[in-house]
């Protein structure tokens, strides 16, 4: 029992109230050999009722009736609470919370011990019938209760708690200390009473007189300033009343007679019968917020503004003597409506604005306004605020006596900034190189009558024409024939980062000698060369031409340079783009098929159509799989968003289905494995997908989708429909299984698989989109192009997203299938015993049947592998035991059983009887594999045809 002690004695300081209950809980548990116990602390005012803190070794169900104790009743631990002692009763009451009145235990309380009475209490619920526990046990425990008491409020950590001033209540010492910093305090007032007890730091800042805190509401009350007070009392009635909150704001008068400002904001609490009870809250100083206030208003009276602060209906609280002297009608301003002055009512409109400002709390409202009896012009701005609304009037007279001088040059000004403001416009939305060629083209060449422009790029020690307008082809093709010469006036631009402006064809040649050829094939007769200068580096320029000799006026040139360093940066930013554009659409490609497989089952076009504007890629992508047995798997996908991260996701999921579509699982367990991919990338990747996998030996489609929109079928007549099934959730947010559906397809049936891409945009909903996809897959089914998938493939497109209306919406990939059937001929099935007889059964079927094939050829290796892979069945599987031949572009033979293990291929040492079986079917066919049937697995082996003979379905 000592060593119970010596381990709490060890206990590391700084604990919570909590840890330090918990820890002297399980001690006494232990000691008394006890089922379970709890903590309680005794709760507010000196009949509080004991709360439960924490319990160790039960259940919610037994802990939760314990939750709150009545000091006042006859259980265990309140008892152990009045009398201060340890309390025992055997089995006198059923377990709180247990689910039978049989279920009854032992309980035994302590106190937990203070110098002011105990602060709670400690319970043990022993084994029923145990009786009374022994002496040196209850000693124990005893001991480990004093411990706990005194190790209560020692903690550093949050739980450490001190007295509420006048109560028995508690505060968090670091909340207590963090209310003292802030100048905060909490009051808990009985309203039945009048009692009033604080928080600590109320008095140490607030520098009250001693008397305040006496417990009583009267002496409080009797320091609010006269004033205030009758607002006090009647927002306290109000709370009482509505059971609700209270918050006002009031001067209390300090011990040395000044006047401190506080806040109180309190909440009543009621009692079961509706009645109030009391009233707690919180109560701050807010002395310096005032002050500060009030020096702001001395500022704002020595302004020579005018200013008006109005609160809430327009009601003015604050007038500057400017302002009451503009505003003023000889009496007082405040307490008055700021738009029924006489003075805002005779200006027109004013007062109107003035009360949209104040009631709409919107955006600043700034004019110009003519006072009643002034001859001056006063700038007014109406400035909305949480509290009302500012008003500030600055005159303005001079300004306007000036603004006629200037409107000549404004206007002026105007207009190149709004040339200049129409061209950035243009260049922003410019992503390509020939987009800013159009952007300057339209935007530089009218304002200046420039008749022609061009731009270059410089591309290592020469310069490249982006594009050019207004030049004949034959003169461009001398300028690349003469880049040295074309290239003097540019060369000078780039090398002092400067313009040159040419204004006839004899200044040229006097500048640059040697030119002859170059001005002689030139129709032009002034130039402007711009250079293209971007972090101090040349990277291209533009060179304007004029019809005319042209001398360009300083603004002129001005307004130009201002231009080339405009399309200098949009140019480097086309480039980019164009460079990280042919990046992405070569990633883009390179992650899709490049051609799909040409299988019995299926003949297949896909097609992937980008958005019409951003480098990023996108997350659509198709596939089309050969499986086993002729069986074909159709899957389509979209991983929401764009950029690498998303086209790396589809990257991998494409991978990913590959590898799961050669273990041959079926589509619901596709999904499922898809889904916990994706839902490891994190909580911002998703994705759709629909996996189908075709069987053209009986024309059956198994789908599942996650999220995806349903395929559509194109039967032979003609008829189309989306069949109903479960969408279920995007990978990444499914919750497995997925469902699937089962569809029988005619031969010759087309399949349309698609992303939301290619049916829903902007102005069309998914549901107007598919409705337009089907009208669009009749239509061409009338006019004869739905018997060819690259023909539909290009129908569909061009009728969803035609060609010249750009795609600003997704991405869309759009996969077409038409599925063909493996007819009866072609397919040999036969039922086989569970016995070794099997293995030579097998061999009669498979040489009667490829002789009616006349696939003698193939006869002996087939022998060898079907009763290889029978006797397999025989020894290590389990019935039953079918075998079938499939006749297609090549012979596959199956063997199917009951088992759903896995044979593997392993190295057989040279002692070995057997495992040799395996490698003999590997070594004899073209492929072999495993895959699962809802009857157990299925083996299967192709081999070549002999001389090329033609398969059956699809060729």
């Amino acid at each position: 029992m000592a060593g119970r002690l010596e381990v709490l004695a060890a206990a590391e300081a700084g604990l919570s109230d909590a840890d330090v209950l918990l820890l002297a809980l399980q001690q006494a548990v232990a000691a008394l050999g006890g089922l379970g116990g709890m903590a309680h602390l005794r709760g507010p005012g000196p009949a509080g009722p004991l709360l439960l803190v924490v319990s160790a070794g039960l259940p919610r169900a037994v802990s939760s009736g314990w939750e709150t104790v009545p000091s006042d009743e006859q259980s265990p631990p309140a008892l152990a609470l009045r009398e201060d002692a340890a309390v025992w009763r055997p089995t006198a009451a059923a377990l709180p919370g247990s689910a039978s009145d049989h279920d009854r235990a032992d309980v035994v309380a302590f106190p937990l011990p203070t110098p002011h009475g105990p602060a709670g209490t400690l319970t043990v619920l022993l084994p029923p019938a145990a009786g009374e526990p022994a002496t040196a046990g209850l000693a124990v425990a005893e001991q480990i209760a004093g411990w706990a008491a005194g190790r209560l409020g020692t903690g550093s950590r949050t739980g450490h708690t001190m007295p509420l001033a006048g109560s028995g209540r508690a505060v968090p010492t670091d909340i207590r200390q963090a209310l003292r910093a802030v100048r905060i305090g909490a009051w808990d007032w009985d309203v039945r009473s009048g009692d009033v007890t604080w928080t600590e730091p109320v008095p140490s800042w607030l520098d009250l007189p001693g008397h305040a805190f006496d417990g009583r509401m009267e002496t409080w009350t009797s320091l609010i300033h006269p004033a205030d007070l009758p607002t006090v009392m009647a927002e306290t009635e109000r709370a009482i009343r509505s059971h609700g909150e209270g918050e006002y704001e009031y001067r209390v008068r300090r011990a040395d007679g000044s006047w401190a400002w506080v806040r109180t904001r309190g909440r009543v609490i009621a009692d079961d019968q509706g009645r109030p009870t009391r009233m707690l809250g919180t109560l701050w100083d807010t002395t310096e917020a005032h002050n500060a206030l009030e020096s702001a208003g001395r500022a704002l009276r020595q302004m020579s503004d005018g200013f008006v602060a109005a609160g809430g209906g327009g009601v003015i609280t604050f007038v500057n003597p400017e302002a009451e002297r503009l505003l003023g009608d000889g009496g007082e301003l405040t307490h008055r409506r700021l738009w029924d002055l006489p003075t805002v009512r005779r200006v027109p409109g004013l007062a109107e604005r003035c009360r949209a400002a104040a009631t709409t709390g919107g955006e600043p409202d700034e004019f110009d306004v003519q006072l009643p009896g002034e001859d001056r012009w006063y700038h007014l701005r109406l400035m909305p605020v949480p509290e009302g609304l500012t008003v500030f009037l600055t005159d303005v007279t001079e300004r306007r006596r000036q603004q006629g001088e200037r409107a000549a040059l404004e206007r002026a000004a105007g207009e190149r900034a709004t040339r200049i403001g129409e061209l950035t416009a243009a260049l922003s939305e410019a992503v390509t190189a020939q987009d800013v060629v159009n952007a300057v083209a339209d935007h530089v060449m009218s304002p200046f009558s420039a008749s022609s422009m061009a731009v270059y790029a410089v591309e290592g020690d020469r310069l490249r024409i982006i594009d050019a307008l207004g030049y004949d082809p034959e003169f461009l093709r001398i300028v690349d024939d003469l880049v040295p010469e074309a290239a003097t006036a540019i060369s000078e631009a780039l090398n002092n980062h400067a313009p040159v402006f040419v204004e006839s064809p004899e200044e040229y040649l006097a500048r640059y000698p040697g030119s002859e050829r170059l001005v002689a094939g030139s129709a032009k007769r002034s130039w402007a060369f711009l250079p293209l200068i971007v972090s101090g580096r040349g990277i291209g320029a533009c060179v304007i031409s004029f019809d005319h000799p042209r001398h360009l006026g300083g603004e002129e040139r001005t307004l130009l340079v201002a231009v080339s360093g405009l399309v200098a940066q949009a140019l480097e930013r086309a480039r980019l783009y164009d460079l990280e554009h042919g990046r992405a659409r070569e990633l883009q490609r390179g992650l899709l098929p490049r051609e799909l497989p040409r299988l019995p089952g299926v003949t297949a076009a896909a097609c992937y159509l980008p958005a019409g504007r951003g480098t990023e890629v996108g997350g659509d992508w198709y596939d089309v799989i050969p499986l086993a047995a002729d069986r074909v798997a159709l899957v389509i996908g979209d991983v929401m968003g764009h950029g690498l991260s998303e086209a790396a996701t589809m990257g991998r999921l494409r991978t990913a289905v590959h590898t799961l579509s050669d273990l041959e699982l079926p589509p619901d367990d596709v999904l499922t494995h898809l889904n916990d991919i994706v839902s490891d990338l994190g909580d911002e990747f998703y994705a759709t997908c629909l996996y189908a996998v075709y069987d053209p030996t009986n024309r059956r489609c198994v789908f599942a989708r996650a999220g995806h929109p349903p395929p559509a079928v194109v039967t032979p007549g003609g008829e189309v429909r989306f069949p109903d099934l479960d969408p279920n959730a995007p990978l990444g947010a499914a919750a497995p299984p997925f469902e699937t559906a089962e569809l029988e397809l005619p031969d010759g049936a087309l399949l349309v698989l698609y992303t939301d891409g290619l049916v829903e945009s902007p102005g069309r909903d998914i549901d107007q989109g598919m409705a337009h996809l089907a009208s669009v897959l009749s239509t061409a089914y009338r006019a004869g192009r739905a018997q060819s998938p690259e023909e539909l493939s290009e129908a569909i497109t061009t009728a969803l997203l035609p060609a010249g209306v750009e795609h600003e919406g997704d991405d869309a990939a759009l996969l077409v299938a038409q599925t063909h059937w493996l007819s009866p001929d072609n397919i040999a099935t036969w039922a086989l015993p569970e016995d070794p007889i099997a293995a030579g059964q097998a061999r009669d079927h498979v040489r009667e049947q490829l002789a009616a094939w006349h696939l003698d050829a193939l006869t002996t290796t087939t022998e060898l592998v079907a009763s290889e892979l029978v006797g397999n069945v025989v020894r290590h599987a389990r019935g039953p035991i079918r075998l079938r031949l499939l006749r297609s572009r090549s012979l596959i033979c199956e063997v199917s059983d009951g088992s759903h293990t896995t044979p593997h291929v392993r190295r057989a040492s040279e002692t070995d009887e057997g495992g040799r079986g395996l490698q003999l079917v590997a070594a004899l066919s073209r492929r072999w594999g495993t895959r699962v049937t809802t009857e157990g697995k299925s083996i299967w082996t192709e081999q070549t045809l002999p001389g090329g003979q033609p398969g059956a379905a699809g060729d």
